[in-house]
């Protein structure tokens, strides 16, 4: 069993270390409000005040927080992940978050005798909950080995990419194929809805189709349901998009497609939708369409 630093308890993490926590580990944590972290607490993990005290004796500190600005302030603040770290201990970013800020937390930690692994992840609630997540890392091999069996406790799909940045880089091409995979799923059923067809018959028939996707046969039975509740906030999908068009500028290449969704789930934020799951950029829709 591993000693292993735990930092964010939302949505995925508190799945996720969960896994962890119910596969026998010593798990120590700590998030922005302690409150969240109750459950956690109750299942056995050892409350920390800051992340720093997570990283104090860990074998291994796995860390998924909300934008890359907290990433920053977690691994490279003072008093953070980077300076209390034990010399051969590893660290984990599964946030979604820069490639070049996992490139700077690498470098920082080694510098200092320490492994990091950048390791975002997809699947939403669902995967975190089932242990099926896919899991995208970028980073040393020998690292990548050692926690690999920690990773199989929480994903089916793991891989390794390439050097430091290449999980966020492949994190990056995901979100772009969800953002418009999702723009297709919800103009698909608000067509479906003006026509007059039941929605759930609809994605009976396209989802196994050509047209078939984890989003129509996933989030899609969420809009039929009027259930908006986040497997992935809108807000943290927008900074992923911003992310992604950063890069794309930075690369040099036009992504014209994932510049339109971004503006419409901004338009959805507008609406006062920000903390709800992505597939609420159905009811931003509607609301363009006044359909009712």
């Amino acid at each position: 069993m591993s000693k292993i630093g735990w930092v964010g308890i939302g949505v995925m993490g508190r799945s996720m270390c969960g896994h962890l926590l119910a596969a026998g580990h010593e798990v120590k944590v700590h998030t922005r409000t302690k409150a969240s972290a109750q459950s956690t607490i109750a299942a056995g993990a050892q409350w920390c005040d800051t992340p720093g005290d997570v990283a104090k004796g860990s074998e291994f500190v796995f860390t998924i927080v909300g934008y890359p600005a907290d990433v920053r302030a977690v691994y490279l603040g003072e008093g953070g992940l980077v300076d209390q770290a034990a010399p051969g201990a590893v660290l984990v970013d599964m946030t979604t978050s820069e490639p070049a800020l996992a490139t700077e937390i690498y470098q920082a930690a080694r510098a200092r005798g320490v492994a990091a692994l950048d390791a975002p992840v997809s699947g939403g609630d669902l995967g975190a909950r089932g242990a099926s997540l896919a899991i995208m890392v970028g980073g040393e091999q020998e690292s990548f080995d050692r926690t690999l069996p920690l990773f199989e406790k929480m994903g089916k799909n793991i891989r390794l990419m390439g050097a430091p940045g290449a999980g966020q880089h492949t994190k990056m091409s995901n979100q772009i194929l969800i953002a418009g995979t999702m723009i297709g799923v919800v103009e698909s059923l608000l067509y479906a809805v003006k026509s007059g067809l039941d929605v759930d018959d609809v994605i009976d028939v396209i989802g196994s189709g050509a047209a078939g996707s984890w989003s129509i046969n996933n989030l899609g039975r969420r809009i039929a349901k009027d259930d908006y509740d986040p497997g992935f906030f809108i807000k943290h999908f927008v900074k992923d998009m911003g992310i992604a068009l950063a890069e794309a500028r930075r690369m040099g290449i036009a992504l014209p497609g994932l510049a339109l969704v971004e503006q419409l789930y901004i338009a959805a934020m507008a609406q006062g939708l920000e903390n709800m799951g992505t597939q609420a950029l159905y009811i931003a829709l509607k609301n363009l369409n006044a359909v009712k």
